[in-house]
């Protein structure tokens, strides 16, 4: 019965380490860093940094990102994958007029004086 039981584990364990070796390098995703900002990142950066090198703000998750003290020309480059967009916002929490809709890879130079917040979200 030892046998048979210590077979059935061996057997479990070996099916469990071949899925996790055959998922793991699967799902794991290559960063690719553009301007330093991560990859599946919204970046904001300092006023008047042309080009972008070092962002002040970094978005991660989907929803509104309420911005203070942000006036003149910035860049924001979306560097989120998987069809993942951003937008810029007159008003806080992602109201009042949205405009500069950004596809993944693709960034902007623009003016954040009347910008008050940032919405990163899937079409």
């Amino acid at each position: 019965m030892r046998g048979i039981i210590r077979q059935a584990l061996v057997a479990v364990l070996g099916a469990a380490t071949a899925v996790g070796m055959a998922v793991g390098p699967a799902q794991a995703k290559a960063a690719a860093s553009w301007a330093n900002c991560p990859d599946g990142a919204v970046c904001l950066y300092p006023e008047g940094q042309d080009p972008a090198q070092s962002p002040s703000q970094v978005f991660w998750s989907y929803g509104a990102h309420n911005l203070s003290g942000q006036y003149n020309y910035h860049y924001i480059l979306n560097n989120q994958y998987g069809g993942a967009h951003a937008k810029l916002c007159s008003g806080y929490n992602g109201t009042g007029t949205c405009y500069l809709d950004m596809a993944p890879q693709e960034g902007w130079w623009a003016d954040f004086t009347g910008v008050n917040s940032v919405v990163l979200y899937l079409p």
